[in-house]
């Protein structure tokens, strides 16, 4: 089978988001070589993350705790290019994919953005069953006429511009990885509902996480992934609970 070439360097700018990615930095900066600006946003990694970047020549920004919607769209806003993507150091992008949006936004009547399908692969497995294979995600805009919001990765609009390869997501290594990585996730999603004043109720704390897991386990066939099936859905529901028992805590003023 004939490989793709990748195209040459594009006026691209990629916006990194990093917490503890040690092993695939290096492997992430390579695959993103066809662009022409990198900014790294790191959430506080304690791994050799942020010092790995900087030997390879890319700019660092770090986020706090509470301003990840603030300094993301902060450096789009700064970003050197109009098109931009913003990805996690866990994804990989393959030679198809890139082609495939780099022809597409050269071309004179090219979307505002375009969104692309993921393969996860899950503790090494390759999930081929459940709710995440018709998952969504934002890969690439025009900052000029487009506002990036995260929204649009948890609610894709029903008609958008879709490639037909996928992003490749190798987002957990391991069972704390990925209980971790789903933790800072939900506090963020929790601190964004606190300030649009969503108070939380026993709906959120024991219908939701459950429909969830019965959802994704069953109705959305996760069983047929094995036991992977199940960890994920069992702590992807125990998550949204986590997110909202947060939630709870600073109306409450507590950590």
């Amino acid at each position: 089978m004939k490989k793709s070439k990748i195209v040459s360097i594009k006026n691209i700018s990629i916006i990194s988001l990093c917490y503890n990615d040690e092993i695939y930095i290096k492997k992430h900066i390579k695959n993103l070589s066809f662009a022409q600006e990198i900014i790294l946003i790191d959430n506080n990694s304690t791994d050799k993350s942020v010092s790995i970047a900087e030997e390879a020549g890319i700019t660092v920004i770090q986020q706090s705790e509470n301003n990840r919607a603030d300094i993301i769209q902060s450096t789009i806003n700064s970003a050197a290019n109009n098109w931009v993507i913003v990805i996690n150091v866990t994804d990989f992008l393959s030679p198809e994919l890139i082609n495939e949006f780099t022809t597409e936004i050269d071309k004179s009547k090219a979307a505002e953005c375009y969104f692309a399908g993921q393969t996860l692969f899950f503790f090494g497995k390759t999930i081929k069953y459940g709710v995440f294979l018709n998952k969504k995600k934002l890969l690439i805009f025009d900052k000029t006429r487009f506002s990036y919001s995260e929204d649009f990765n948890r609610n894709p609009p029903k008609r958008l511009k879709l490639f037909k390869n996928k992003i490749n997501s190798f987002s957990y290594k391991n069972f704390e990885d990925f209980n971790s990585r789903l933790n800072l996730i939900r506090k963020e999603e929790a601190l964004v509902l606190f300030q649009k004043n969503k108070k939380p109720n026993i709906y959120h704390f024991f219908m939701k996480p459950f429909f969830l897991f019965i959802n994704q386990y069953f109705f959305k066939l996760g069983f047929l992934n094995g036991r992977e099936g199940f960890i994920l859905a069992y702590i992807s529901s125990f998550s949204v609970l986590k997110r909202y028992f947060i939630l709870w805590l600073l109306y409450r003023n507590m950590d």
